[in-house]
């Protein structure tokens, strides 16, 4: 929860960047009065969700790696060499041109990349970069605006957060460095 307490002034402040997200991910507001999911085909063409969708779809399922990683790259992903992703894994639907996957990056089994949140007053978008060598476990889920350093680690059913140091292993709700316990955490951010 702390991460959403971000201020909006911490994007002008080279110094916020800790690890943090927020000051590298876009802010939209809605156009009325409902919530931001309300406006999306303000936001994205409905034949170009359309499309996403079909591509996404043959990513998640298409039993070859270059047919995975050929859709991949038809969604605007940039695709390093020898990517390999995961059966089931989904890229965001709506901006998934704001993924980048490094050479040798591999992607676990129903992982989900997101590059947009739809909240009540904004929507938000937010490049996500996965290191050369880097590892996403299966069921993992990386939010908008989070860098995977190279040769970093995120175990299975993790919720990424924050960005992971190269060669770091990372794991939990939220995931956090391997063997650091949340009052760790709270003993360094003093």
């Amino acid at each position: 929860m702390s991460d959403d307490a971000d201020s909006p002034d911490d994007a002008d402040d080279p110094a916020a960047d800790d690890g943090r997200r927020h000051g590298r991910v876009q802010r939209h507001p809605t156009p009325g009065p409902l919530n931001s999911l309300q406006y999306w085909t303000d936001a994205k063409p409905v034949w170009r969700v359309a499309l996403n969708y079909v591509l996404v779809w043959i990513a998640r399922i298409a039993p070859s790696l270059r047919v995975r990683n050929w859709a991949l790259r038809r969604l605007g992903v940039t695709v390093g060499r020898g990517v390999s992703w995961g059966l089931e894994a989904t890229p965001d639907v709506f901006w998934p041109e704001l993924i980048t996957l490094g050479d040798h990056a591999v992607v676990g089994y129903d992982s989900v990349i997101l590059c947009h949140e739809f909240l009540q007053d904004e929507y938000r978008t937010g490049e996500v970069v996965v290191g050369d060598r880097a590892m996403i476990g299966a069921k993992a889920v990386i939010l908008p605006g989070v860098r995977i350093g190279e040769g970093a680690q995120v175990a299975a059913n993790s919720l990424v957060t924050r960005d992971v140091p190269p060669n770091a292993t990372v794991a939990g709700v939220p995931a956090r460095p391997m063997g650091e316990s949340a009052e760790d955490e709270a003993d360094s951010d003093e």
